[in-house]
């Protein structure tokens, strides 16, 4: 049990500005002029007096800079993105473009619920960030916020935006072209495409590229089987693929990494190897699914840490006064080729 007379700690108190100007033998305003690289001084001067600071550890005032400056270097990211799928990686691409100009990010989770998203946007406002990125974890979907006429710079990344805002996706049809087309280059000649609910617009857009895509390979159409983001779908989708009449697929190219794992084991369970009888292509590239998938399994990856990269980079135009057009833009996919898909036929 703690004694009642223990030692209260003690916290040295911050080196100040006064402190610094005192050890160096300086005036205040002149040690305020050499750190802030202002003012007329020999280059010495200037040098012995960031030294100083230096040595004693000083820090300057963040607040008193954002004043001066009119601007706190941080930026808010609000998401609805509960596990992180999708924010994570994007924040990490966002952090990537803001550290060299000195930008701090932090993320709010808004969840489904309108009044919990004011609160943050209240909050961000009320800390003076220069901006905010709004995410989620689909691109046909609102944040439940209203963030127009802010009157400070804000950016959609992998969510619906506001009309006459600048917004970051992934190209999913390119990406679902990337897939057919490897499955083509493999030899593969018939194509299935095993995805996600009807409600989600990246579906019919996928969809679309995939039948498109097998048109211009000169390949059979199989109409694409529509589900849930699950692998219990991706085990029931084979078997409505390989009982039913008709030829069986070589090749499975799936919404999402989850469904291909689920398709992966149903083929297993059958006495089919992958990808030896049929190969399967995942959409995602949710590392932790597609590297322990066995075989490991190739998806495809909608690049959404350099899409984060590219939204915290037009943000940082945006609040240094450069204009933005407004509009969505659509950042490229890539395949991560792994085992589960096969090898060209030149090995």
């Amino acid at each position: 049990m703690a004694s009642d007379d223990q030692p209260v700690p003690v916290f040295p108190k911050p080196v100040t500005l006064r402190d610094v100007a005192a050890q160096a033998g300086v005036s205040v305003a002149t040690a305020s002029k050499a750190l802030n690289d202002q003012g007329r001084m020999t280059a010495e001067t200037r040098e012995r007096i960031r030294e100083t600071a230096r040595n004693l550890g000083f820090r300057p005032n963040s607040l008193a800079q954002s004043l001066l400056r009119r601007r706190s270097f941080t930026v808010g990211l609000l998401t609805n993105d509960t596990y992180g799928r999708f924010s994570l990686p994007l924040m990490s691409g966002i952090s990537d473009a803001l550290v060299d100009a000195g930008v701090s990010v932090f993320l709010c989770n808004v969840e489904e619920d309108p009044r919990l998203g004011q609160l943050h946007v209240e909050a961000m406002l009320d800390k003076r960030v220069d901006g905010i990125i709004a995410t989620g974890k689909r691109i046909d979907r609102h944040l439940p916020i209203d963030l127009a006429n802010l009157r400070i710079p804000v950016i959609y990344a992998f969510t619906q935006p506001d009309p006459d805002a600048v917004a970051f996706v992934s190209d999913d049809a390119g990406g679902a072209r990337l897939a057919v087309d490897h499955f083509c280059r493999l030899g593969r000649k018939r194509i299935a495409h095993v995805s996600g609910p009807a409600s989600f617009a990246v579906v019919h857009e996928r969809a679309q590229a995939y039948r498109a895509a097998l048109i211009e390979n000169g390949l059979p159409l199989i109409e694409p089987l529509l589900g849930a983001w699950s692998e219990a779908w991706g085990h029931e989708a084979v078997t409505i693929l390989f009982d039913g009449g008709g030829e069986k697929p070589d090749a499975v190219f799936c919404g999402n990494d989850q469904i291909a794992r689920g398709v992966i084991d149903a083929l297993r369970e059958r006495g089919l190897s992958v990808p030896g009888d049929v190969g399967v292509i995942g959409f995602d590239n949710w590392e932790i699914v597609a590297e322990a998938t066995r075989p490991p399994l190739t998806s495809v990856d909608m690049n959404l840490t350099a899409l984060g990269r590219e939204a915290g980079l037009t943000l940082l135009s945006l609040v240094g006064g450069k204009p933005a057009a407004p509009g969505i833009r659509k950042l490229p996919c890539r395949l991560v080729v792994r085992q589960s898909c096969g090898r060209l036929p030149d090995g």
